[in-house]
């Protein structure tokens, strides 16, 4: 045994953990199947821009530990997540406030914004909401729903919206102010330089190897380390024996335009259902267009999303947290704990969607139980 503990994956969950282990004196080996470190949140340098190659991440905390914590190791910019919604040609502010109850019905006071929310949740006379139409249709009325989320959220999951849970539509603030800040949260922003050089800071002197395939090599590279730390899709660990968990995928058409500016926002949310795609990113926005010295950059990269259902061979991105996948994941979950010497972490391993903070804070957590 020559480490004491073998990281699979350097995604957040694997770098802090490995980066916690490494401060307490363990010997860590970090491995990682792509030919990078940062795991989705890897960004790329393009013409002067950090791209975030695997769809736009914006960290945003609560926090103050986590805070703390991400913030040894990368200088924060105060970037603010305002997306703008396009429902063929209008454009509308996200989250949902006054702006948007504005420019959808004219009104100008929270007053008559309130009533008339209230009057179309009246008329939909929607008590218990037992899907997604519903419990949307219940918040915001029906004029916002068909709009601003029927045909966005249809095209994000691949499904109608009466057949969704009602849970998934709760992550929508909606607000009687003019604030646009997407996040209610404390602390926000983007790391200067890019995510993928804030996850070389949190494993600066410790051991990576990369274009690894934990699955392909388990039996000789379990014997290197006394713990294994897991962060891969737990079914794939497990050879998917009891059947493979779904999940919705993300295909990206990315393109450098010979343009200083294409849509002036970093999100632009397309709503309506006759757009294939769910929105488009200009990454240079994340940093206020300018590059490391402050100089404007002449060009621009943007990046079309497409929504899919995930096959094998595709990146896995969101969990479909349905009743049929929960109960194989917690099938899984059994083998899981019954597996000596082996931590399973981190948003495939435990098969849920995780917010940035979320799985930083978790690896601090098991970090602290085990060390």
């Amino acid at each position: 045994m020559k480490y004491d503990y073998l990281v699979v994956g350097s995604g957040l969950y694997g770098a802090v953990f490995a980066r916690e282990a490494a401060d307490r004196g363990k010997k860590v080996l970090v491995i990682d199947k792509r030919p990078n470190v940062a795991g989705n949140i890897y960004t790329e340098k393009v013409e002067g821009i950090h791209v975030h190659k695997y769809g736009a991440h914006i960290f945003h905390t609560n926090d103050t530990k986590v805070w703390k914590y991400i913030t040894r190791f990368a200088e924060f910019n105060r970037f603010t997540n305002s997306p703008v919604a396009n429902y063929r040609g209008e454009l509308y502010s996200l989250p949902f406030n006054m702006y948007t109850f504005n420019k959808m019905w004219g009104v100008v006071t929270p007053e008559e914004a309130a009533a008339k929310i209230e009057e179309q949740k009246k008329e939909a006379g929607i008590t218990e909401p037992k899907n997604l139409e519903e419990q949307a249709i219940s918040l915001v009325g029906r004029d916002i729903f068909e709009k601003l989320i029927k045909g966005y959220t249809e095209k994000q999951w691949g499904r109608d919206c009466k057949d969704l849970p009602a849970f998934i539509i709760k992550r929508l603030p909606v607000r009687l102010t003019f604030d646009n800040n997407y996040f209610n949260a404390l602390y926000q922003g983007i790391p200067i330089g890019g995510y993928t050089k804030l996850v070389e800071h949190l494993l600066e002197g410790i051991e990576v190897r990369l274009n690894t395939d934990y699955l392909e090599q388990k039996a000789e590279l379990d014997k290197l380390a006394e713990q294994i730390v897991y962060t891969g899709p737990i079914d794939a660990y497990f050879g998917y024996s009891l059947g493979a968990l779904e999940y919705r995928s993300v295909r990206f058409e990315t393109e450098v335009l010979d343009i200083p500016n294409f849509q002036g926002n970093v999100a632009v949310n397309y709503t309506d259902r006759e757009t294939p795609w769910t929105r488009i990113i200009e990454h240079k926005w994340f940093e206020f267009g300018k590059d490391e010295q402050g100089q404007e950059l002449p060009k621009t990269v943007i990046s079309r999303e497409y929504s899919s259902e995930w096959k094998p061979g595709d990146e896995p991105y969101y969990p479909v947290n349905d009743e049929k996948n929960g109960a194989l994941y917690a099938e899984y979950k059994k083998l899981a704990d019954a597996e000596q010497n082996v931590i399973f972490g981190g948003r495939l391993a435990e098969y849920r969607y995780y917010d940035m903070d979320a799985v930083i804070a978790s690896a601090l957590k098991k970090s602290e139980e085990v060390l």
